[in-house]
């Protein structure tokens, strides 16, 4: 025979807490920072400078610092991207990358022949259609 069950049989009744946060290892990440840099640098290293600007050329070695100062904020408990890494992460690209800005775009007028085409064919465009409606509108009065 079965006795009788309540609803908070089988249920734990004592109290949850939550889990204690871990506290992040500041200069740990530091450390560790640096190493996942001193890797780049060596990486870097095979890559002749005049490539650092072309994005084909080191995104290998960049996508590898990336996911190491990544999996190494995580390891001593702290969030990524943190302030610390973000600084290391601009010292990176001071040294690296502080050349491969873009000159400025100057911004030209296309040539007289192109930008006329521009103008006139909308232009044109837009009066075919209305003489088309108007055109279609005459019909159907004439249809009816």
């Amino acid at each position: 025979m079965m006795g009788k069950s309540s609803a908070t049989d089988g249920i734990n009744l004592e109290p949850t807490f939550p889990s204690q946060r871990r506290i992040c290892n500041e200069s740990r990440l530091q450390w560790e920072v640096e190493v996942c840099g001193e890797n780049f640098k060596r990486d870097m290293a095979h890559i002749d400078s005049q490539y650092w600007c072309n994005l084909t050329h080191i995104i290998r070695e960049y996508d590898h610092f990336t996911f190491c100062t990544e999996n190494r904020s995580h390891i001593v408990n702290c969030y990524w991207p943190n302030p610390l890494v973000e600084g290391y992460i601009i010292r990176i690209h001071k040294y690296f990358f502080s050349n491969c800005t873009i000159e400025q775009v100057v911004w030209l007028d296309p040539p007289d022949d192109t930008l006329t085409a521009l103008i006139l064919v909308p232009v044109f465009l837009t009066l075919a259609m209305i003489a088309l409606v108007v055109w279609c509108s005459k019909r159907s009065d004439l249809l009816a």
